[in-house]
């Protein structure tokens, strides 16, 4: 199982190698989602805050696919926004497919702890990436201070990890 793993984690990372520079949305933001994500987990920090860092990891992946279809004129709807969604968050889903993950094994209000936090995870990374682009809407089309693209959306999720961090304590 260990050489599956590495052998499919060289494989990624030389097929990531291989792929010219993309111009992604928010490629800082993603990295640091991925970093706070992996940090959580090593922590063992609560499936729903780990949830959260999931769902705007995965929004911040669909993002960055999206405008590298788009950039390559890839115009069909479906392959441009639909695939990518669907194949990024079942990747997530496959999480429950893991040998000793059970779904529903520990709940919040009902709803697996995970899944809830991907679902606030998602809506606060959308919701800080739109109030990014209308903040720079109403600046003329400028971030009003450095980074301000990465600051926006990751301070919504850390505001969403802080609050389910006190529901949750």
């Amino acid at each position: 199982m260990k050489k599956i793993c590495s052998t499919l984690c060289m494989t990624a990372l030389a097929m990531l190698m291989a792929v010219p520079a993309a111009m992604a949305v928010c490629p800082v933001c993603t990295v640091a989602v991925g970093a706070g994500l992996e940090g959580m987990r090593l922590l063992g920090v609560d499936d729903v805050i780990t949830g959260i860092w999931a769902g705007g990891l995965m929004l911040s992946l669909f993002f960055w696919t999206a405008g590298w279809l788009k950039r390559h004129n890839v115009t069909n709807v479906w392959l441009q926004i639909v695939v990518p969604f669907v194949v990024y968050y079942g990747l997530l889903a496959a999480v429950y497919a893991l040998p000793g993950v059970e779904f529903g094994a520990a709940t919040l209000w009902g709803i697996d702890k995970f899944l809830l936090g991907v679902i606030v995870g998602t809506v606060a990374f959308y919701l800080g990436a739109r109030w990014y682009i209308r903040i720079k809407r109403n600046n003329g089309g400028h971030a009003k201070f450095a980074f301000q693209k990465v600051v926006v959306p990751l301070s919504f999720l850390i505001v969403a990890t802080i609050i389910f961090w006190f529901i949750t304590m």
